[in-house]
């Protein structure tokens, strides 16, 4: 069973490649050590023991990482392109201190070993740290409306990082129409969003037409 977790999506991958070729991006997912921690040690298990025994920790976040970038390799192998990477680091779970003590350099070193673009996605708020991501060195930066609008993420951010989001998944995504998902990209743009995309990742009940929204609404103005 865990070793069909891993070949589908990078089969999936191959497959998506072989069909679009160069006319999209294909972008791949993995975890990060921090979301790792969770599953593997639980939640409330793995963040007291930041502070009853960070050694703990931090040992166990330099042998999980090697999992996020081998399974990072082998997803670019199959024809990935860039590749998301996402280490669930919210601030109602990491404090910014644990942020720049436990993954700020983690985040670093994945910028330099995976070879390829990454975009780091943290859900939630992220208006603390933002701009310790900025200092990481990777490509890109995908965030959570919460943290604010555009033009806040952007201001957070300074010109160093890419941002990608914009998108609402609840009142837009979901529950919005064709219109409100076209002022919510024109939003982000004008706040200096460079990829406009769903916040997070899709709910399966979104409508289509609201996905292909974000598309074409781009096409048209650009």
């Amino acid at each position: 069973m865990k070793q069909e977790a891993a070949r589908i999506p990078i089969e999936s991958i191959r497959q998506l490649k072989k069909r679009l070729g160069e006319d999209a991006a294909v972008c791949g997912k993995v975890f990060g050590p921090w979301t790792l921690g969770y599953h593997t040690f639980g939640i409330e298990t793995w963040l007291i023991s930041t502070i009853t025994d960070p050694d703990m920790v931090k040992r166990s976040i330099d042998k999980m990482k090697e999992i996020t970038i081998s399974f990072a390799k082998a997803q670019l192998d199959a024809g990935a392109d860039c590749m998301m990477i996402a280490d669930h680091a919210t601030r109602d779970l990491c404090s910014p201190d644990a942020y720049r003590e436990f993954l700020k350099e983690l985040h670093a070193e994945f910028a330099e070993t995976i070879p390829c673009l990454s975009i780091l996605h943290i859900c939630g708020d992220t208006s603390d740290r933002i701009d310790m991501i900025a200092e990481t060195g990777l490509a890109c930066f995908h965030w959570d409306t919460k943290l604010g609008d555009a033009k806040r993420a952007r201001e957070l951010a300074g010109e160093r990082l890419s941002l990608m989001g914009g998108i609402n998944n609840t009142e837009a995504l979901r529950l919005g129409t064709v219109k409100d998902i076209e002022q919510q990209c024109q939003t982000a743009l004008d706040g200096g969003t460079d990829i406009v995309a769903p916040e997070c990742a899709v709910p399966l009940d979104a409508p289509l037409r609201n996905l292909k929204a974000i598309g074409d609404y781009i096409k048209r103005i650009r």
